[in-house]
C-alpha cells in the first residue's frame, strides 16, 4: 500500500464540482512521517488544473428506485408528522489508517439502493403529504485545495465517487453535502419536531441530536424497519435467485477444488469461494464455514485453518452476495472424498429426511414455526430408534416437550434471509415467528445433527460427525420454492455430483 496520504477527511474541503460551491483554500496535511515535504505552489498550481470534466449526463435510475421509494412510503405512513434519520453508518479502523471494508447499514441500503459510507437519508414532515425524503452524501473531491490527490478518501486515492447531481439522478432523491448533515440536522431538531434515528451506525449524528431523541422510540423505528424486510418485493426476490446461482457455482468450484484443499487446508476452500463471491457479487454474505472433520461440530467454525482429510465429512456452510447486497445462505455436507461410509450416510440421510419435511411445511399461512417443529420431529425420532435417547423413558412428543434432541440438534432450523443473512432479526415477534408465514418470505431450512468429539453419551463412532443441509426458500403463493435447488441434497446425488469432478 502506498504512503503519503492522510488517514483523515480534509477539513471544510467542499467544492466547486458539485454545484458551484465555493472551494475553500486550506490545504489538506500530509501524512506525519511521510516522505514528502511542503507543496510547492508551482506544483499545487498544477494539480488543480489540466482535468477533463467527467460529470456523468443523461443518468438513469437505478434498478431499485422505484421499489425503494414504495418502502419509504410506508415509512412515512407509519411516521406521520415525525423526523425520521436513518444513517449508512462510517468506516471502522483496521489498522492504525487503513479500514475494514464498508458494508452499509441494511435499513439505509433497503430505503435508498445506495451503498455509500457516511451517508444519510432523511424525512421531514410535510403535513398531509407525508414526508419529503432526502439525502446526505459526500459531493467529489475537491481540486482547489488538494483534497482529491491528498486526502486519504480523496479520490486518486480511494476513487471517483458520485456527484450530488448524479446521484440525484441514479437515486431519485434531492441530494446535499454530507459534511453539512450533523449542523443542519442539529439546528433542525430544535423546532420541536419529534426526531428519531437508526442508531449504532453514526456516532457523531447521534450525538448532534442527543437532546431531542429518546432511545425507546429510536429502538422502535429500528424494529419497524427490520419488519419492512419480512415480505420481499419481486426485485428483492430476482436479487436472491442470483445470490443462490453464484453460489451454487461457489459450491461447484469448491468441491473441484477439493484436491487442493486437501493438500493445504480448510483455507483453500474459504478462498476459493471467496473469489466466486467477489466475481460474481460483492463479497461473501457472512464468514464462510468451511468445517472438515470435527470442525463440523462448531456451529460457526470461521477459523478455517484445519486439514481437509478423506474420509471425512466437509461441511461448507456460505453465500454469496450480491453487488446489491443481498445474500444467499447455503450449507452442504460432503464427503471429501466423495463416498459417504455407512455411518456417516445414516446421519446424512437422517438430516436430509428432516429438511425434506422441514421444508415441506413451508407454505402461505402455516406458522414460521411449522417447519422447525416438522424438521426437529425428525431429527427426535431418528435419535430415539438410534438408541441415543431412551426409547423406553421418552417417546417423541416427551423429547420434543423437554428439547432432549437439542444436545445433538442445537439450533433453530432457519431464519429469515435477505438483506442480512439473519434479516429482520429485530422485528417483532408477532409478525415474525409468531407469525403465518406469506407469499414473498424467504427463509432458510437448516436441520443438523452434531455428535462432539468429547461426546461420552454417544458411540465412539459417532464422535466428530457433524451434518447440516440448508437451502434458501422463497414462500409462494402456493408453496415455496427452493431458490438453491441447482446443488444436489439426497446422499446418492450428492456422490454422483462430486464424481463428476474426479471422472
Amino acid at each position: 500500500m502506498t504512503e503519503d496520504r492522510t488517514p483523515a477527511a480534509a477539513e471544510n474541503p467542499e467544492g466547486a464540482a458539485d454545484g458551484g460551491q465555493e472551494a475553500t483554500e486550506q490545504p489538506v496535511q500530509g501524512r506525519k512521517n511521510g516522505l514528502y515535504g511542503e507543496i510547492s505552489d508551482e506544483l499545487a498550481a498544477s494539480m488543480k488544473s489540466g482535468w477533463a470534466d467527467t460529470e456523468l449526463r443523461d443518468l438513469q435510475p437505478v434498478e431499485q428506485a422505484p421499489y425503494a421509494a414504495e418502502r419509504r412510503a410506508r415509512l412515512s405512513a407509519a411516521y406521520p408528522g415525525e423526523r425520521l434519520v436513518i444513517p449508512a453508518g462510517n468506516l471502522k479502523t483496521r489498522s492504525n489508517d487503513t479500514d475494514y471494508g464498508f458494508r452499509p447499514a441494511s435499513e439505509y441500503v433497503h430505503l435508498t439502493g445506495d451503498q455509500t459510507e457516511d451517508a444519510v437519508l432523511v424525512a421531514e414532515p410535510a403535513g398531509e403529504s407525508g414526508h419529503d425524503f432526502h439525502l446526505y452524501l459526500l459531493p467529489r473531491s475537491n481540486r482547489e485545495n488538494g483534497e482529491f490527490w491528498l486526502d486519504g478518501n480523496g479520490e486518486l486515492w480511494v476513487g471517483r465517487r458520485h456527484s450530488l447531481t448524479e446521484a440525484e439522478a441514479l437515486l431519485g432523491l434531492p441530494a446535499r453535502d454530507v459534511r453539512e448533515a450533523a449542523g443542519e440536522l442539529a439546528a433542525a431538531a430544535t423546532d420541536g419536531v419529534p426526531t428519531r434515528i437508526v442508531r449504532g451506525y453514526d456516532a457523531g449524528l447521534e450525538a448532534a441530536l442527543a437532546e431531542v431523541l429518546d432511545a425507546g422510540k429510536d429502538d422502535e423505528l429500528k424494529v419497524f424497519l427490520s419488519g419492512l424486510r419480512l415480505v420481499k418485493d419481486e426485485w428483492e426476490i430476482g436479487q436472491l435467485r442470483d445470490a443462490c446461482t453464484a453460489t451454487v457455482k461457489g459450491f461447484t468450484d469448491a468441491v473441484r477444488e477439493l484436491g487442493q484443499a486437501v493438500a493445504t487446508s480448510e483455507r483453500w476452500i474459504e478462498g476459493t469461494f471467496w473469489r466466486r463471491a467477489r466475481v460474481e457479487g460483492n463479497d461473501v454474505g457472512y464468514g464462510s464455514i468451511c468445517a472438515a472433520g470435527p470442525h463440523a461440530t462448531t456451529l460457526h467454525w470461521v477459523r478455517n485453518d484445519g486439514e481437509v482429510r478423506p474420509g471425512e465429512l466437509l461441511l461448507l456452510d456460505a453465500g454469496v452476495e450480491t453487488r446489491t447486497l443481498y445474500t444467499a445462505d447455503v450449507t452442504r455436507t460432503l464427503p471429501i472424498n466423495g463416498r459417504f461410509n455407512e455411518l456417516q450416510r445414516r446421519i446424512y440421510d437422517a438430516v436430509y429426511a428432516a429438511q425434506e419435511a422441514g421444508i415441506a411445511a413451508v407454505r402461505p399461512g402455516a406458522r414460521f414455526r411449522d417447519f422447525h417443529e416438522a424438521s426437529q420431529r425428525v431429527l427426535a425420532e431418528h435419535l430415539l430408534a438410534w438408541g441415543l435417547l431412551d426409547s423406553s423413558a421418552y417417546d417423541v412428543e416427551k423429547v420434543i416437550e423437554l428439547g432432549l434432541q437439542r444436545r445433538w440438534t442445537l439450533h433453530g432450523t432457519g431464519h429469515m434471509l435477505g438483506l442480512d443473512v439473519h434479516d429482520c432479526a429485530v422485528s417483532r415477534r408477532e409478525e415474525h415467528v409468531d407469525a403465518l408465514l406469506q407469499p414473498g418470505m424467504v427463509l432458510t431450512v437448516e436441520p443438523g445433527l452434531y455428535f462432539q468429539e468429547d461426546d461420552l453419551t454417544v458411540p465412539e463412532e459417532y464422535r466428530g460427525i457433524g451434518v447440516r443441509i440448508e437451502d434458501d426458500i422463497l414462500v409462494t403463493a402456493d408453496g415455496n420454492e427452493n431458490l438453491s435447488a441447482g446443488l444436489p441434497r439426497r446422499s446418492d446425488e450428492v456422490e454422483a455430483w462430486m464424481a463428476g469432478f474426479s471422472a
